[in-house]
């Protein structure tokens, strides 16, 4: 009995870090300084095709924030740099060393406001005054 339990927890683990290794990987390293390339405050890496990443897009050009875009089907350097900050998705965005992942404004705007997604998620509790402009539907 005391073997099938040890066992049961071994798997699970080992499947636990297995799935979660790039959450633990992003967790224990500090990502790469990708920023100190560009001048733009964002750095979007996304493809052609991706929808969330066009969304993103008109996101930041409504709200008038500079970003430089890769297009990571293209760029190797951009494909590069996604990998690096254990790219799973997109749109990935990089910002005051943070990365993001996917379209989400409001992470988006506390990043570049307050500086840290922890201290976006501090913050959370209290009354936002920033005003966000929606994507445009079209």
């Amino acid at each position: 009995m005391k073997k099938l339990l040890w066992l049961t927890a071994s798997v699970a683990v080992i499947t636990a870090v297995y799935l979660g290794r790039g959450q633990i990987h992003a967790f224990l390293v500090q990502a790469p300084d990708f920023a100190a390339q560009h001048e733009e405050p964002v750095i979007l890496y996304g493809t052609s095709w991706c929808p969330y990443c066009d969304q993103t897009k008109v996101f930041l050009e409504r709200n008038e924030i500079p970003y430089y875009e890769y297009n990571i089907e293209v760029s190797s350097e951009g494909y590069y740099q996604y990998k690096q900050l254990n790219g799973q998705g997109t749109p990935l965005l990089l910002i005051n060393k943070q990365v993001i992942r996917g379209y989400n404004p409001p992470v988006i705007m506390e990043v570049l406001t307050k500086g840290s997604v922890a201290q976006a998620e501090a913050d959370s509790g209290k009354q936002s005054s920033l005003s966000l402009s929606p994507p445009d539907p079209s």
